[in-house]
């Protein structure tokens, strides 16, 4: 081992005993069931939906199992962007600890949490490969006399990490790995606005799949043949849309103009997503986790805390 290796080798060890040991102190590894009958699922689901909430004053990770509500993280610091790896047995997740973001993984139960990077940079918006070895995520990097979002993989074991579009100039965030393909979906900044891209990692190949600046945070159906995404062009505030991974067969699914609805994921089965919707818009309003039937194209909420309940993934 080189000797700068070695030095990063260790300093990421000792770093990870500290985290770990202030991840035990503030009760990160403590699972507690909510027993308030307000703060349950209004009807059971298959499967599990992880998400995060600042009901408690501060961002947690909490767990939907079946019929009931199950807080995986309780400290003093802001867990957030939780998502299961594709065998369903990592959570991986964002914590601020130390002040700045960073990745880590922990189990379904929050236990075993794992710091994955270091970097004093905030770290985001997370996707698992297929492999289940390593993590897709945004990062913001110093470019110049300016800051720029851009896309990282990351090895969870090596913990070695490189840009997943070293050539592309413009800011992108917001990756979304396919489960069946060696493509990543992402939101790429546009002249004005954002728009939902797709890049090909063995073509090393860039295409929008969309136009006018108003798409954004893509997600593949569990089978890789469809992308629900966020498009605010039909009443400017946002709706849940779903096309195929090339861009074609846009369908509308939301059509609550009161309402902004944001942040998609599918179930397993591929016959429901979910998502959240507020009526302020803004990321720490009033949000709600709601479930979209695409067979009777039925809304139904799920769960609705006095915080604001966002970012679900289901599996």
């Amino acid at each position: 081992m080189k000797p700068n290796t070695r030095v990063r080798a260790t300093a990421f060890l000792l770093l990870s005993i500290c985290l770990v040991c202030m991840f035990g102190k503030e009760n990160g590894f403590k699972t507690t069931a909510l027993e308030n009958e307000d703060l349950q699922p209004k009807f059971p689901i298959e499967g599990r939906i992880v998400f995060q909430s600042n009901l408690d004053g501060d961002n947690e990770i909490y767990l939907i199992s079946e019929a009931k509500i199950i807080k995986l993280t309780d400290n003093s610091w802001d867990d957030e962007y939780p998502v299961w790896s594709p065998d369903g047995n990592k959570i991986a997740f964002t914590a601020n600890p130390r002040g700045n973001y960073d990745i880590f993984t922990m189990n379904p139960d929050g236990s075993e949490i794992t710091p994955i990077t270091s970097f004093s940079s905030d770290e985001k918006t997370l996707s698992w490969f297929p492999d289940g070895k390593s993590i897709a995520y945004t990062r913001m990097i110093k470019k110049f006399l300016r800051k720029e979002l851009c896309l990282f993989r990351i090895d969870i074991i090596t913990k070695n990490a490189k840009r997943i579009i070293p050539r592309y100039s413009k800011n992108h965030a917001i990756p979304h790995v396919s489960p069946t393909a060696p493509v990543i979906t992402f939101t790429g900044k546009r002249m004005l606005g954002w728009d939902v891209a797709v890049y090909d990692m063995n073509k090393n190949m860039m295409k929008y799949l969309d136009e006018g600046g108003k798409s954004c945070r893509a997600r593949f159906s569990k089978e890789g043949k469809k992308l629900a995404y966020v498009s605010t062009k039909a009443d400017k505030k946002g709706e849940i849309w779903i096309m195929n991974p090339d861009g074609s067969q846009k369908t509308g699914l939301t059509d609550r103009n009161e309402t902004y609805d944001y942040f998609p994921c599918w179930s397993p089965d591929g016959r429901h997503i979910a998502f959240n919707s507020s009526h302020q818009g803004d990321h720490n309003g009033d949000w709600k986790l709601y479930i979209f039937d695409l067979k009777s194209r039925k809304v139904r909420l799920l769960f609705d805390s006095p915080g604001s309940d966002v970012f679900p993934d289901w599996h």
